[in-house]
C-alpha cells in the first residue's frame, strides 16, 4: 500500500518535472527566435531608448507648451532631432566632396602647388628636420614625396574607406533610432509603467530607485560627455571657419570623435595651429591660439559641472563606466557601461549596508560577559 502510494508520488513528480522542462524549453526557443527577429534592430532600439530617456525632460516641457498634445510634441522633437543630425552630415559631406574634387582636379591638371616649408619648421624638436625635408620635397616634386609614404597612404586609405562605410551605416542607424525614440516618447507613460513593473519584478522594493538611477545616469552621460563634446566641436568648428582652415567640416568631425572618446581635441587643434601660424598673419594666429586653448580646456570646466549632476553617485564611477563601456562596446557603451557600473555600485553599497546592519543587530543581541 505504502509502496504503491510512493510509486504514484514519484510518477507525479516525474511528470511535473518533464512538463516543467518542456515549458522551459519552449520558452527558451521562443526567446531565441524573438532575439533573432529583433537582432537587426537591436542597436537602433537601444539607441532609441537612450535618446528618449535623455531628451524626455525637453519633450515634457514642449508638450506643456503645446497644451498637453503628446503626439504633436513627439513629431516636432523628432523632426528637430533629425535636422540636428542630418544638416551637419550634409555640410560635412559637401565639404569632403568639394575638397576632394578640387584636389583631384588640381593634381590632374598639375596646378597643385605646395609652398616651401617656413624657416622655423626645421628648428622644431624631434620632427622638425625630417618634416621640413619632406615638405620641401613635396613643394618641388609632389609625386616623389607621395612615393616615399605610399605604404602609409594605402593603410590610411583603407582605414578611411572602412570608417566612411561604418559612418554611413551609423548615420542610418541613428536616423532609425531617432524615429524609434519619437515613438517611445509618444507612448512614454505606458512605457514608463512597464519599466517600473519590470524593475519591481527584478529588484522588489529597490526596483523603482534603481530605475530612476538608470534614467539619471543616462541623462548625466548625455550632458557630461556628448553634450560637452558637441559644445567643443561647435566652438572649434567656428574657429576653423573664422581663420579659413580648408576642410573645416572634416576637422570638426574628427574633433567630435576624439572628444566623445575622451582623447580631447588637441590632437586635431595642434596641426591646425601649425597650419594657421604658417599661413596667417601673426595677430590672427595668436587670437586663434588663445581661442583654441580656451576650447580645448573647456571640458575640464564643464564636465565636473554636468557629469554626475542629478545622480547621487561619485563622478568617477560614472566616468569609468562610460569609458570602459566605450572601450568594450563602442559609443553605445558610453551609456550602457555607465548605467551598469552605477547600478553595480549601488547594489554593492546596499549589500554592505545590509551586512553592516545585521552585524550591528547580532552584536547588540549578545550579552556582555
Amino acid at each position: 500500500m505504502n509502496t504503491s502510494a510512493a510509486d504514484e508520488k514519484d510518477r507525479i513528480l516525474l511528470r511535473r518535472a518533464v512538463e516543467t522542462t518542456i515549458r522551459i524549453g519552449l520558452i527558451a526557443i521562443l526567446a531565441i527566435y524573438c532575439y533573432q527577429i529583433v537582432r537587426p534592430f537591436l542597436i537602433p532600439i537601444v539607441w532609441g531608448v537612450i535618446i528618449a530617456v535623455a531628451i524626455y525632460p525637453s519633450y515634457s516641457r514642449l508638450q506643456e507648451m503645446l497644451g498637453g498634445r503628446p503626439a504633436l510634441a513627439a513629431v516636432l522633437i523628432t523632426i528637430l532631432a533629425l535636422f540636428i543630425l542630418i544638416i551637419p552630415t550634409v555640410m560635412l559631406s559637401d565639404t569632403l566632396v568639394s575638397g576632394g574634387t578640387e584636389l583631384a582636379k588640381a593634381m590632374d591638371s598639375g596646378t597643385l602647388s605646395i609652398p616651401p616649408a617656413p624657416d622655423g619648421v626645421s628648428n622644431w624638436p624631434v620632427i622638425g628636420e625630417p618634416l621640413a625635408r619632406f615638405w620641401n620635397l613635396a613643394s618641388v616634386n609632389l609625386g616623389a614625396a607621395l612615393g616615399q609614404v605610399e605604404p602609409q597612404l594605402k593603410v590610411i586609405g583603407q582605414w578611411l574607406l572602412g570608417a566612411i562605410g561604418g559612418a554611413g551605416l551609423g548615420i542610418l542607424q541613428f536616423i532609425l533610432a531617432i524615429i524609434i525614440a519619437g515613438i517611445f516618447l509618444r507612448y512614454g507613460e505606458s512605457g514608463s509603467r512597464m519599466a517600473q513593473i519590470l524593475a519591481a519584478r527584478l529588484a522588489d522594493e529597490h526596483g523603482e530607485a534603481l530605475l530612476n538611477l538608470s534614467r539619471a545616469t543616462i541623462r548625466s552621460v548625455a550632458r557630461g560627455i556628448l553634450g560637452v563634446a558637441l559644445i567643443q566641436t561647435i566652438l572649434a568648428g567656428l574657429g576653423f571657419l573664422a581663420v579659413g582652415v580648408p576642410g573645416a567640416g572634416l576637422w570638426a568631425a574628427l574633433c567630435l570623435l576624439l572628444a566623445v572618446i575622451q582623447v580631447g581635441i588637441f590632437p586635431i587643434i595642434i596641426p591646425v595651429l601649425i597650419y594657421v601660424f604658417s599661413t596667417a598673419d601673426t595677430m590672427t594666429a595668436v587670437i586663434f591660439l588663445v581661442w583654441s586653448i580656451f576650447v580645448g580646456t573647456l571640458d575640464n570646466i564643464l564636465k565636473p559641472i554636468l557629469l554626475g549632476r542629478g545622480v547621487n553617485v561619485p563622478m568617477a564611477v560614472i566616468f569609468i563606466g562610460a569609458i570602459g563601456g566605450f572601450l568594450t562596446s563602442g559609443i553605445i557603451g558610453l551609456f550602457i557601461g555607465a548605467v551598469i557600473l552605477v547600478l553595480g555600485y549601488e547594489v554593492l553599497l546596499e549589500w554592505l549596508r545590509i551586512e553592516s546592519k545585521q552585524g550591528s543587530e547580532d552584536g547588540a543581541g549578545k550579552i556582555p560577559g
